[in-house]
């Protein structure tokens, strides 16, 4: 338990070095297909970089990011068959896995990061009204549907292959 609490902080030190690097460093619009369409509606290409280089760092942290992602699930795996999991034990451990990082994902990034700080509209003020006013992000028929039942299912088929091995 205390490796996957250990992955866990790994993929949300992960999942939020990638928001940074795509917000503030990379700055491009196609990096926000997941935003709401009004937002995404507002938001204007920029053409030139936040200072020499952001974009070429941005790139190197999201690569990065995705790296360290796919690394912790591997570990997860990996250390599972090792220790002979069976399948109940390797579905527990993906499904906290998964669930710590949405919830990680509503409360930090679109309550906290949108709302509160505001890091989103410092970096693209033009979508500011949009979100003035909201008591919570965006999305969240999309959010929930993920926690209930797209992530148990992800789990559960990553339990179940890693069980076969």
């Amino acid at each position: 338990m205390l490796l996957t609490v250990f992955l866990s902080i790994v993929i949300l030190a992960a999942v939020t070095m990638m928001m940074l690097s795509a917000v503030a460093f990379i700055q491009d619009e196609k990096m926000f297909s997941s935003a709401p369409k009004e937002v995404r509606e507002l938001i204007r290409p920029r053409e030139t970089e936040l200072f020499y280089g952001a974009r070429t760092i941005g790139w190197t942290l999201l690569i990065f990011s995705i790296l360290m992602i796919i690394g912790a699930l591997v570990i997860a795996a990996w250390d599972g068959i090792r220790s002979g999991f069976a399948f109940w034990q390797f579905f527990i451990r993906f499904l906290v896995l998964f669930t710590v990082y949405k919830v990680y994902d509503m409360i930090y990034f679109d309550y906290f990061w949108l709302l509160k700080f505001r890091f989103f509209q410092y970096y693209y003020p033009e979508a500011g009204d949009v979100m003035e006013g909201r008591k919570y992000g965006f999305n969240i028929k999309s959010q929930l549907l993920k926690l209930l039942v797209i992530f148990p299912a992800v789990s559960a088929l990553a339990a179940w292959i890693c069980s076969l091995l």
